[in-house]
């Protein structure tokens, strides 16, 4: 029997006094690969923010392996889009994977010898140990986004949301994503990913919420990703979805 592990009832989001999410109660299933989509201005993004506490809600609760989200912080990494994040810091490839670990030390300590070796571990595992001590402003989109998967990998979370890290990235910077994904969930781990090609959606997930504005289904992909539901989402002929 499926367990949930992220529970949201009666999430209502709104910027500038105009709803963006309205009235939501979502379920995603513990160990899951889940999809979120819809079409462009759906909230998929701003979900994913009211979840994790970065958008301040109208209304609802969201509780996370049954607690508030400060309370569960450390086994929650998080992949924002590529598009909101300063590519221009002077920072290196390896000392932003070690980021990952800050939530283990604290602000105080220093990375340790063992903190570098999983960071080390990180990178190898996504094919970036060749650009440990390259600028990030160096990398191409697909090397960035990958730089942010090994900063996932590396803080050893419980789940994982990605913003749309399939976007504009390369045939191999994609395998390696969606294998990263499989195999975390070999390990139980949870997956909550906004995604915008519906053909891959079979392929690469096994639960879907399917979004606009208010949860128009969700459930199993082979249960409610169907030309009825999308229909109803409006993302039959979008392409952009």
């Amino acid at each position: 029997m499926e367990k949930i592990i992220i529970k949201v009832e009666n999430l209502t989001i709104a910027y500038h006094d105009k709803p963006v999410l309205w009235d939501n109660d979502i379920d995603i299933m513990e160990n899951s690969r889940t999809a979120i989509i819809g079409p462009n201005g759906a909230g998929k993004s701003t979900l994913l923010k009211g979840i994790l506490g970065l958008q301040k809600k109208l209304s609802g609760e969201v509780l996370i392996m049954g607690k508030p989200f400060k309370d569960v912080q450390k086994e929650i990494a998080y992949i924002p889009q590529a598009s909101s994040v300063n590519w221009d810091f002077p920072t290196t490839v390896l000392d932003v994977v070690l980021m990952g670990r800050y939530v283990h030390l604290g602000w105080i300590k220093r990375p340790s010898k063992k903190d570098y070796e999983i960071a080390y571990k990180a990178l190898e595992t996504i094919g970036m140990s060749e650009f440990k001590d390259r600028q990030i402003s160096q990398l191409s989109g697909g090397q960035r986004q990958r730089v942010f998967v090994a900063r996932a990998i590396a803080q050893d979370a419980q789940i994982y949301f990605m913003d749309e890290p399939l976007a504009g990235v390369d045939k191999v910077t994609e395998k390696v994503i969606i294998e990263f994904l499989k195999e975390s969930q070999k390990r139980g781990k949870t997956s909550i990913v906004v995604h915008h090609d519906l053909s891959t959606i079979k392929e690469y997930f096994d639960h879907v919420v399917i979004l606009n504005k208010r949860v128009i289904a969700q459930g199993l992909v082979n249960d409610v990703f169907n030309k009825e539901n999308l229909e109803k989402a409006m993302m039959i002929g979008d392409r952009n979805v």
